[in-house]
């Protein structure tokens, strides 16, 4: 049951799980989706909605909303319709050309540093390059599958099928669901454990929790109602845990991809009924590609055959490791350690976007070029989430115009350093296990 509405008017969507960009219509079932749509979809793409139109929005039902919040959607969406008129939403293909030849020639250092040497810390030095390597394959694939660099929308799916099921490993659409619904709702709670309304990105229990009402929410699957003993060591000791789960999230992900690509299971449950009622987009692409990252992955992690299993294993895990700590890194500093809200009580898309959301910028001695490099465009995140299409190489003109209508509307904008961020996500951490444990004892005084 998915009543939207988009422009005053109201659409039934129900059961439209044909939507080209799959389950991620459905988070925003009872509410104004004007924004989110705008964000995601090229012009003229509205006109496919004419056959789920139902009628006119009551003006008086949005009593929710004073003038100067209408006055201020109406100044954010100018401000999208300005950078259209500039050209900024126009990529340049030189620089995604470059972008791409540089990830290859990381890519072929990386193996010819195994093929040619048998140095023990040559070959560490290419795990760790691999690993660097697969993480800028991720804002590469990243910025093709949000359509930045082709206004043909296949292009940039077949780019994202090579950037990341050839290449990494990762499935495209396992990745176009989990990302677009985290765009969509960014660091919101889903409003119960089944259902399809929340952040995929923080649905991170029973390992980690962003806020009390996260840790406490696996008490329902217990009959005691009580927390289970894994469940309250685990937040608990969160802050100290944060960074070695990072090491093990690209396991997480290639494990959840390969299920993606071959049927086998879903990540969520928005996922498994986006796969039941309408498969994979390019399903034999998919498999095709992920078999061969794995086959070249194999002679690589292999020394071309040369080394042991135990050796093989060591460089297949340092590379895998090091990059799912690269990637989660800059997600980490992204979003973690900021506002947290339930999915029936979100706010307007800006505040939502700007709210949730931290950029960051060089400082205690890191430069703001390796910055810049290094988190491949999601430096600008807050930007990138009010404008996902906007291509990288013009994101940077985006955030001065950002920054100043932030100002002028009194809305958060908040940037940390690297090193000052980190403290912040590892502080919040800590200040939810405080909570939940001060809660816990109020709750079950006998422990």
């Amino acid at each position: 049951d998915a009543w939207v509405v988009y422009q005053s008017r109201v659409y039934d969507v129900s059961d439209w799980h044909e939507h080209p960009g799959g389950g991620v219509i459905f988070t925003h079932a009872g509410d104004d989706m004007t924004d989110i749509f705008a964000a995601f979809h090229a012009q003229g793409s509205q006109a496919i909605m004419k056959k789920f139109y139902i009628g006119d929005l009551i003006p008086e039902s949005v009593d929710h909303k004073d003038q100067r919040q209408l006055d201020f959607e109406k100044g954010y969406r100018d401000l999208r319709a300005k950078f259209v008129m500039m050209g900024i939403f126009k990529s340049s293909k030189p620089y995604y050309a470059y972008k791409c030849s540089f990830n290859m020639f990381m890519w072929l250092l990386a193996v010819a540093m195994v093929y040619f040497s048998d140095s023990l810390a040559m070959h560490i030095g290419s795990a760790l390059l691999l690993g660097l390597f697969w993480q800028q394959c991720g804002w590469l694939a990243h910025d093709f599958l949000h359509h930045q660099v082709f206004k043909q929308r296949k292009y940039g799916d077949l780019a994202g099928i090579f950037w990341g099921n050839l290449m990494q490993g990762f499935s495209m659409q396992w990745w176009k669901n989990k990302h677009n619904g985290h765009h969509a709702v960014p660091n919101l709670h889903n409003s119960s454990l089944e259902s399809q309304d929340g952040d995929p990105d923080i649905d991170t229990m029973p390992l980690l929790a962003w806020s009390l009402k996260q840790a406490q929410s696996f008490r329902e699957l217990n009959v005691n109602g009580k927390d289970s003993t894994f469940v309250k060591y685990a937040i608990k000791f969160q802050a100290f845990t944060y960074f070695p789960i990072l090491l093990l999230a690209r396991l997480s992900w290639l494990n959840e991809s390969f299920k993606t690509a071959y049927g086998l299971g879903a990540s969520t449950e928005n996922a498994k009924l986006e796969m039941e009622k309408r498969g994979l987009q390019y399903p034999r692409l998919e498999k095709i590609g992920i078999a061969l990252h794995y086959s070249w992955m194999l002679a690589l992690s292999s020394g071309f055959g040369r080394w042991s299993i135990a050796y093989s294993l060591m460089y297949f895990f340092t590379a895998t490791c090091s990059s799912g700590f690269f990637l989660a890194l800059v997600f980490g500093l992204g979003h973690n350690g900021m506002a947290v809200y339930d999915a029936t009580t979100r706010p307007d898309f800006w505040k939502l976007q700007v709210t949730t959301t931290r950029n960051i910028t060089g400082g205690h001695g890191i430069p703001q070029f390796f910055v810049d490099w290094f988190c491949g465009g999601l430096q600008y995140q807050v930007d990138h989430h009010l404008f996902p299409m906007m291509p990288r190489n013009n994101i940077v003109k985006c955030h001065k115009l950002v920054e100043s209508f932030c100002k002028e509307w009194d809305v958060e904008y908040h940037e940390a350093d690297m090193w000052d961020g980190t403290v912040e996500v590892l502080s919040h951490l800590q200040n939810v296990s405080d909570d939940f444990l001060v809660d816990m004892v109020k709750d079950f005084p006998a422990m």
